[in-house]
């Protein structure tokens, strides 16, 4: 079959190697779509990947074709050990022996997938294998945003900052919206990021050009001198941190959800905002699956179902597989705007 192979760092490209056999409690997936995660482009040509040669690649979904019956399916990239504290109360995306496909071990950007059953999420009639595709991030930007989320918080009051508009801000920004949440401020860098965030249903003064300007000043002259209660920082730089933390309101929370570009530190007078305004600093990390209805998988589906959601409009490229290469350089070398780009059979 053809796959996309990584080698070793900075050598990738598609190969013919061997279909993969499911052992005991897998299935084989015929994938049909897999989408470009941002952390592939230093896992390629930066980092590595855990274990090399491996087909990378994470967000896909596929077909599964067994002797019983043929079924679409999403798929959670995680595969949990079950037996650390954090899978025995269910938190399977802080196991601490985990493996992972397109990482640790082969996974999307191949014709053929082998997958544990557990993993898979049986798609409903009407969900499209790229949308399907995009499940795993837009569950990993609604486990953001419920590391933060009080009921307590008045939907129609509340001022929220997203930082970062990439895909996951983006995503955080539409989940944001269909929670009905009224000041959601945006703070980018591309004329193609307002032009989504507009399409998205905030209101063109809402969004805010890091680059030509203070993000905080705007912040404070749009929140009449409050601040924002709930600050999402989806760059991992310290820049954009500060941001936040100079930002908030009194009791404001901040969820850390870029992966960090480098060592993150914190100087002494942000250190005090964090205590005289006592500010919530958290994490996230993945995102919630477990099979049952509240997780964030299930979330998703539903809004995806009810129609209420469409990650499509974040797709801005599209190749086949013998050229997916040209999307990874796009990435890496930033030639032009880009949020998703995809692989689709």
């Amino acid at each position: 079959m053809k796959a996309l192979v990584l080698r070793d760092v900075g050598k990738i490209g598609i190969e013919e190697i061997e279909k993969p056999s499911p052992k005991q409690g897998e299935v084989l997936v015929h994938v049909k779509a897999c989408g470009i995660c941002g952390s592939d482009i230093p896992r390629a040509y930066k980092d590595g990947a855990h274990n090399m040669p491996i087909v990378i690649g994470h967000e896909f979904s596929g077909v599964v074709e067994d002797k019983d019956r043929t079924w679409n399916v999403g798929v959670f990239p995680l595969i949990p050990c079950g037996k650390c504290e954090c899978c025995k109360i269910k938190k399977y995306e802080m196991c601490k022996n985990y493996s992972y496909l397109g990482s640790r071990r082969d996974g999307g950007f191949a014709e053929y997938v082998a997958v544990p059953e557990w993993n898979l999420l049986e798609l409903p009639v009407g969900i499209g294998f790229e949308v399907a595709a995009m499940l795993e991030p837009m569950a990993v930007a609604v486990h953001a945003i419920r590391q933060v989320w009080t009921e307590a918080l008045d939907r129609t009051d509340v001022n929220v900052a997203v930082m970062g508009l990439g895909t996951i801000g983006l995503f955080v920004t539409m989940f944001l919206k269909d929670m009905g949440i009224d000041n959601v401020y945006t703070i980018g860098n591309k004329e193609s990021q307002k032009k989504l965030v507009m399409e998205m249903g905030i209101p063109e003064s809402h969004y805010f050009d890091a680059s030509k300007g203070d993000a905080v000043e705007w912040i404070i002259a749009n929140t009449n001198s409050k601040g924002v209660d709930v600050f999402f920082e989806c760059i991992g730089k310290n820049e954009s941190l500060n941001v936040g933390l100079d930002a908030a309101a009194p009791l404001g929370r901040i969820c850390t959800v870029g992966n960090p570009h480098s060592d993150m530190s914190l100087d002494r007078n942000m250190y005090w905002k964090i205590l005289r305004n006592q500010l919530t600093v958290t994490g996230t990390w993945n995102s919630s699956f477990t099979h049952e209805v509240d997780d964030d998988w299930h979330y998703v589906l539903d809004r995806l179902q009810q129609g209420r959601i469409h990650p499509e409009k974040l797709i801005t490229h599209r190749y086949d597989l013998e050229n997916i290469v040209d999307g990874f350089e796009i990435m890496r070398d930033k030639k032009e705007p880009y949020v998703k780009v995809m692989w689709e059979q």
